[in-house]
């Protein structure tokens, strides 16, 4: 089930209380300046997916607000663990995951 809205997504975090979250970055590999790097969350709780996406909006992100930073070659990118910690205090008592990372 997909969730417009990061408010909308921790409330129902609250609401359903699972145990972890998993986070994606994903960064659009057909843009040719890599510009569309998004945060995709995943909530699973009785045999049910709940995703969140969040998009770029000029120097962060749109819902949550993370900002992005540029690498050498001046490509906007997002901090795996910048992002696992902003997750962190949003929601304390969850693990947070990253997909790639073990």
């Amino acid at each position: 089930m997909r969730i417009r809205s990061w408010e909308e997504f921790k409330r129902l975090v609250g609401e359903k209380k699972p145990s972890s979250i998993v986070f994606i970055l994903e960064q659009n590999g057909f843009s040719p300046n890599k510009e569309l790097t998004t945060l995709k969350l995943i909530m699973l709780h009785d045999k049910r997916y709940y995703m969140f996406y969040d998009f770029p909006k000029g120097d962060a992100l749109r819902e949550t607000g993370i900002l992005f930073h540029k690498d050498k070659n001046g490509f906007s990118n997002l901090d795996e663990d910048e992002v696992k910690a902003f997750l962190k205090k949003q929601f304390p008592t969850l693990e947070i995951y990253s997909f790639w990372t073990p």
